[in-house]
């Protein structure tokens, strides 16, 4: 059954993108009236249950303009000098605007780079969906003030879609100065169509993509369709609306002009198949009978099933689990450096912290990032691996 628009509310999980040119007015500085408004959209979502995170430009905008520096393109070290400062004053916005609610904000600084590397990946999801639990609202930025190639605003899309995949949203909305997608630039095409419901990113739709519309918000409609790509790929619904209106959220449930990208019919089988078949294992664990039922019914893998720790691997790499015969029977992230899993290696969970000397994950591989590689049963060696029930239940996160 294809996938329907719903409701903002509905949704488990939103990641909320940001543009620069919504949030800073160039020579004024920060909006703060439009600011309080969105906080206060995001805290009549988080009042209905749903979790929301913030990825927000702004921070060289708003310092070029405390440091009064010129327009146009910055040079790379004036780009920096502005993100420093303004990165400052960035979270200090958000932070007050969402205190009106009683909602605490916490910054989280990223590159791409921290999205891509898997053990930097693994730290910094843990870190955010931390942060979640305990209620707040994360305010997500790209780290400009340590960037060693050119800074474009645009990267924030990309970056947005990237922490939606990453913590697993069931929705990406980018609040932009554009309503949504048209069929070429209306601000060039008079006869430019609207199209309110995408149901896959094909290449004419990429072909669709436009250039910039301001100073301030450099990375058109192109980085949007590539953040379409990834977000709808891992199984994440895209909204792009326009951010002018005071209170963006409610005008989008409102039933403003917005443009809906539907997610992928089969995110669950795409992520395990990038799992067990693109990446190269870097060491294996072989688990016991018990261990190996526990993952065949959706469970994570616990140090007390593991029997042999093999390889040279670090914590995020790839690692093969073999069952008791010496067969690979799935392949994961390792939750653990190679002479940690050693230590902790038939232990239990609370023996953890005794062991190593501090509190780490109970998991030596987390379930969302295992995929069973074999059925259970025999198999013969040249036989392609098979998908597990979980996997066609699509009972495991993307």
């Amino acid at each position: 059954m294809a996938a329907t628009r719903k409701p903002l509310e509905k949704y488990r999980r939103i990641v909320i993108k940001i543009g620069s040119a919504l949030l800073v007015e160039r020579k004024s500085g920060l909006k703060k009236a439009w600011l309080d408004a969105l906080s206060a959209d995001i805290a009549a979502l988080k009042m209905k249950g749903v979790e929301v995170l913030v990825v927000s430009s702004g921070a060289i905008a708003l310092g070029r303009t405390v440091l009064n520096l010129p327009s146009g393109v910055l040079r790379l070290e004036d780009s920096q000098a502005a993100a420093a400062v303004g990165q400052i004053a960035l979270a200090r916005a958000w932070s007050e605007s969402l205190s009106a609610d009683q909602i605490i904000a916490g910054q989280i600084l990223l590159t791409l780079g921290d999205t891509e590397e898997r053990r930097r990946y693994l730290n910094a999801r843990a870190t955010i969906n931390q942060l979640l639990k305990l209620g707040s609202v994360p305010i997500i930025n790209e780290n400009d003030t340590v960037a060693t190639t050119e800074i474009r605003y645009g990267d924030n899309d990309r970056l947005a879609a990237r922490v939606a995949t990453m913590v697993g949203a069931d929705l990406l909305v980018l609040l932009s100065d554009i309503d949504g997608l048209y069929t070429a630039p209306p601000h060039l095409d008079p006869e430019a169509r609207f199209l309110e419901t995408i149901a896959e990113i094909t290449p004419e739709i990429e072909a669709m993509a436009g250039g910039a519309a301001s100073e301030l918000s450099r990375g058109g409609m192109r980085t949007k369709i590539d953040a379409g790509k990834i977000a709808t790929t891992a199984g994440c619904a895209m909204i792009i609306a326009s951010g002018k209106p005071e209170h963006p959220l409610k005008a989008i449930e409102a039933g403003a002009r917005s443009s809906w990208f539907a997610p992928s019919g089969s995110p669950v089988t795409a992520r395990k198949t990038w799992i067990a078949g693109q990446l190269l294992p870097a060491g294996s664990l072989t688990v016991d009978a018990g261990a190996e039922t526990a993952l065949r019914s959706g469970k994570s893998l616990l140090p007390a099933g593991v029997r042999q720790v093999t390889g040279t691997f670090s914590r995020g790499d790839t690692i093969a689990i073999l069952g008791a015969t010496g067969r690979e029977i799935a392949r994961g992230l390792a939750g653990y450096d190679v002479h940690e899993a050693r230590q902790i290696a038939g232990k239990k969970s609370a023996e953890i912290a005794a062991i190593l000397g501090y509190a780490g994950r109970a998991a030596m591989v987390h379930r969302d990032d295992l995929v069973m590689t074999a059925p259970p049963g025999k198999r013969p060696e040249n036989e392609a691996p098979g998908q597990d029930e979980d996997e066609r239940k699509g009972k495991l996160h993307a």
